[in-house]
């Protein structure tokens, strides 16, 4: 006679539902954590309302003739990051104030941007508030 029971135990585990589990969670704080790019230029962008608080260093301006103007004196290209760095020496904590006029190609702004990365200037890219009606 034959008395073992017909519904057999399984000792096995599904790991299906845990790596279901594992597999949303990564997704969700994937998607809820910072993206840091380290390889990104530092900038201190202003609030269209509101004040800045830096104390402005000096001014960058660039027309859409593409002339460069540090304050109110007119400078060459190539002679602006050498102007920037003797203007700035001895500064504590050097502000840069980006003003471009709307319609300058964005590789004359980055070239700005990328001479203040490389002396460790903060700069601020000036923008013109908008109205609210």
């Amino acid at each position: 006679m034959n008395l073992r029971s017909r519904n057999k135990v399984s000792a096995d585990f599904s790991m299906s539902s845990m790596t279901d589990i594992v597999f949303l969670l990564l997704i969700f704080f994937m998607l809820t954590s910072p993206t840091i790019t380290p390889e990104a230029l530092d900038l201190i962008l202003p609030k269209a309302k509101g004040k800045t608080t830096n104390k402005s260093n000096l001014s960058v301006s660039i027309t859409k003739d593409l002339q460069i103007y540090i304050d109110k004196d007119r400078v060459s290209n190539s002679a602006l990051e050498s102007t920037l760095i003797t203007r700035l020496a001895g500064v504590e904590d050097p502000t840069i104030i980006l003003r471009a006029e709307e319609g300058v190609p964005i590789e004359k702004a980055v070239n700005v941007m990328d001479i203040a990365n490389r002396n460790k200037y903060k700069i601020v890219l000036a923008v013109k508030p908008e109205k609210v009606n």
